[in-house]
């Protein structure tokens, strides 16, 4: 496992070399006793994820540069800088940067989500140690399941039948010591 980045509790600032977006923590659930996660997200060009939802935290998004489109169910809202959108708990939705430029922005999850962090800072270390495929997927089915477990975050549609199977994965992965492994090598 010598190939491995070790990453410090210090670092704030983690990047996706496989799509070339960066995540820098502002503020932690832990620096905040648990009321916020505050992120500053750099999005590459077409950037975004797939609609999801989260059962424990809503999400604020604010863009800072260039636009940004928020789809919350079925409306979509393109987001200029110094504007905000909220998207509450259990709400189906996604992120888009629909320009050909790099944009960045702010989101901040309330209250705060440890999971979520460190799913994100391990997701983005296994990109940079070359163990994701060109989605930025993990190559190990248990590192999919439990990412998808720890961060709070369920797929909607035909995704979100495959979270049985990978409740049951992250469960076995987690007596295996693999979600342990992961926290110490990316979170730490």
């Amino acid at each position: 496992m010598s190939h491995l980045t070790t990453h410090s509790t210090l670092n704030r600032v983690y990047e996706n070399p496989v799509f070339g977006d960066k995540a820098v923590f502002l503020k932690t659930f832990e620096e905040t006793n648990g009321d916020s996660t505050l992120l500053e997200i750099t999005l590459a060009p077409g950037g975004g994820n797939a609609m999801h939802f989260h059962l424990d935290f809503s999400e604020t998004f604010r863009p800072i540069t260039g636009a940004l489109l928020v789809r919350i169910g079925h409306e979509r809202k393109l987001l200029q800088p110094g504007e905000v959108c909220t998207v509450p708990v259990k709400t189906p939705h996604c992120f888009q940067n629909p320009s050909k430029e790099t944009i960045v922005f702010q989101v901040e999850l309330q209250p705060g989500h440890p999971g979520f962090e460190n799913s994100l800072k391990i997701a983005y270390g296994l990109a940079k140690d070359g163990l994701t495929n060109q989605k930025s997927l993990p190559k190990k089915f248990s590192h999919l399941a439990l990412l998808a477990t720890m961060s709070g975050t369920f797929p909607v549609g035909i995704f979100s039948l495959l979270m049985p199977l990978l409740q049951w994965k992250a469960k076995r992965a987690r007596k295996q010591g693999v979600e342990q492994k992961l926290i110490d090598t990316y979170c730490r």
